[in-house]
């Protein structure tokens, strides 16, 4: 999975002032980048993210009562999770040009942003004998 960065709250409130032509240039890029990879077989998913002020989190509180809900933006948080692509490829070289696609997203002016794309690898689940996970299930 890689996960693409876009700056921090004020970063993403100063989206509103890019133009027309430097959304659409960005846009545009992502879209091509997605078509390419969805052509190639190696995109399984992607997507943008909205803004932090939309975000919340949950935790599931003592299991008895309603889960706990916080309001974002969150001030501790110091950048934005602004999308992602899970992705299957067939090598670390391709990875990382992909990866290195991503983060070349073209901002104002159609300058690179150079964004930082995190590379999380997407585990399976180990193959588990259904006799042994009988003291887990009560």
């Amino acid at each position: 999975m890689l996960v693409s960065y876009g700056g921090n709250q004020e970063d993403w409130e100063g989206l509103a002032a890019w133009s027309d032509e430097d959304m659409h240039r960005m846009i545009a890029y992502m879209r091509d980048l997605d078509a390419e990879l969805r052509a190639s077989g190696e995109l399984l998913q992607s997507e943008g993210l909205s803004g932090p002020a939309r975000a919340f989190v949950v935790r599931g509180g003592d299991g008895d009562g309603p889960p706990i809900v916080v309001d974002g933006p969150f001030a501790e948080s110091k950048e934005v999770i602004a999308g992602y692509w899970v992705v299957d490829v067939e090598s670390h070289e391709r990875l990382l040009e992909v990866a290195r696609k991503c983060s070349a997203c073209p901002g104002p002016g159609g300058k690179i942003l150079n964004q930082p794309i995190e590379v999380h690898p997407i585990m399976s689940a180990p193959d588990v004998d259904p006799d042994t996970l009988a003291p887990y299930q009560k």
